[in-house]
């Protein structure tokens, strides 16, 4: 049987000025933009531990795990460096919701992007001694 076999890309829509948004996602999470506007993520190059996987799912209608946000979607972006990346954002003046949070497969944030959009920030790690905190 033919089967996806991962995520092609994340696209959404801008409820303002596209391009102004991008910037900042370029400026704040380091998404380097390509000439044609996207960015593109090479998950060869990341160095987690877990060596890259994309996580899918469908949350309940009454799901509260995206609010403040009112939109129907949240992206988690995996990032290298989780604490230096919140220590970034802060000096920027970007409130930090909620985090670090730590579990089994990492640790997580969550911010909201200039249009109101709640992002979720993951350093992926392996459960052992030395990641739990």
């Amino acid at each position: 049987m033919a089967r996806v076999t991962g995520i092609g890309g994340v696209f959404f829509l801008s409820r303002g000025d596209g391009k102004k948004l991008s910037a900042w996602y370029e400026k704040h999470l380091g998404m380097k933009l390509e000439d044609f506007g996207a960015s593109i993520l090479h998950w060869e190059q990341d160095t987690a531990e877990d060596k890259g996987v994309t996580v899918w799912n469908v949350a309940d209608h009454d799901s509260e795990w995206f609010r403040p946000s009112q939109s129907n979607f949240m992206i988690n972006y995996r990032v290298d460096d989780l604490a230096a990346l919140i220590e970034q954002l802060t000096a920027a003046g970007i409130e930090i919701l909620e985090g670090p949070q730590y579990h089994e497969n990492g640790a997580f944030a969550w911010l909201m992007d200039p249009e109101g959009n709640k992002v979720e920030l993951w350093e992926p790690k392996n459960w052992d001694e030395k990641n739990k905190r």
